[in-house]
């Protein structure tokens, strides 16, 4: 495993981060593979043995149980100042705003959640899961600052947001005296790579760092078109996020799957390698060993310009899909 800083901060990651969404009581959330914690644990383990410290999971996964069981493993296997952890927060629900309780109020509610399903007492970094055009941003600005100096997170990161939403809430912060998001998790890979377009330039300009989701697109780059796999039947947030351009993306899928029985190398490790060249640490989704085994060899990988230009040579624009498809910004906002 390689190691690297995250950002401009003092955390030292591994260039995998352990995507945790998968583990999670399944009747608790809207995916139905996910991993009881028997297995979860096993994964987690596995994850440590091979040199990942990095572990991504949210309070909206599966109900937090997703946290509860990252929680649990993370105490059994490993020191608290071992392992980096990352989870996120959700926006203000209808009925909070309806009771008047503020973005403060709301962020300190549920670092609270957080920190009781994991039984930790900080989290390394807290992220802003989704952008919340009903609330003002002074208040997520706040409230996020004082989670940090309450100590209760190291740092602050955010997901599922616009390159101008990122430099206008640090810019805010930088007036007020607030902690800055030190990264971004967007969501990127090889057949989505609209991230290049504004993003990825703020990130390097600002010393931001990126650890995009989807890293290997719901198992797409993982498996040659017409392969599948029980998430790829079930999940149908992916199924929406892809489905609908499968026919260009699967050009690339086809080189993909040709430089990898070049190399004698597994999809997984070809694709992730190439994501590897442009960001911090991709954060991928394990539910079986091979998954982690994979990510963790394709540090070790390095392609040629060659080997990446063929990899990229054969996409085209894509349009917003998922959570920034279903979070367009009304006008003035």
């Amino acid at each position: 495993m390689e190691y690297t800083k995250l950002g401009n901060t003092d955390l030292t990651v591994s260039r995998i981060c352990m995507g945790c969404m998968g583990f999670g009581e399944a009747g608790k959330g809207q995916h139905s593979w996910t991993l009881d914690e028997a297995h979860s644990r096993e994964i987690i383990r596995r994850g440590l043995e091979l040199g990942v410290n990095f572990y991504d999971t949210a309070i909206g996964y599966q109900g937090g149980t997703s946290e509860q069981y990252v929680g649990r493993a993370l105490k059994g296997y490993a020191k608290r100042d071992e392992v980096v952890v990352a989870t996120k927060f959700v926006p203000r629900t209808r009925e909070e705003i309806e009771k008047g309780i503020t973005g403060q109020q709301h962020i300190g509610r549920m670092i609270d959640q957080s920190l009781s399903n994991l039984g930790m007492d900080y989290v390394d970094l807290y992220i802003y899961h989704m952008w919340d055009y009903g609330t003002p941003l002074y208040d997520i600005m706040d409230g996020l600052n004082r989670v940090v100096q309450a100590g209760k997170a190291r740092y602050i990161g955010i997901s599922n947001c616009y390159a101008y939403q990122l430099a206008r809430a640090n810019a805010l912060a930088d007036k007020e005296g607030f902690a800055k998001f030190v990264s971004v998790q967007g969501h990127y890979n090889l057949i989505f790579r609209e991230e290049e377009r504004e993003m990825a330039k703020l990130c390097l300009e600002d010393g931001i760092a990126m650890t995009p989701y989807s890293a290997l697109a719901g198992g797409r780059l993982s498996k040659r078109p017409g392969e599948t796999s029980k998430r790829m039947k079930e999940d149908g947030y992916a199924k929406m996020k892809y489905d609908g351009t499968a026919g260009q993306d699967n050009i690339i899928v086809e080189r993909v799957a040709k430089l990898a029985e070049k190399r004698g190398v597994s999809m997984t490790e070809i694709s992730l390698a190439w994501l590897l060249t442009k960001v911090t640490a991709p954060v991928v989704g394990a539910t079986k060993f091979h998954h982690i085994e994979g990510a963790a060899k394709a540090v070790g990988l390095k392609l040629s310009l060659e080997e990446s230009a063929y990899l990229e040579e054969p996409y085209v624009p894509h349009s917003l899909v998922g959570v920034m498809a279903q979070n367009i910004p009304a006008a003035g906002k």
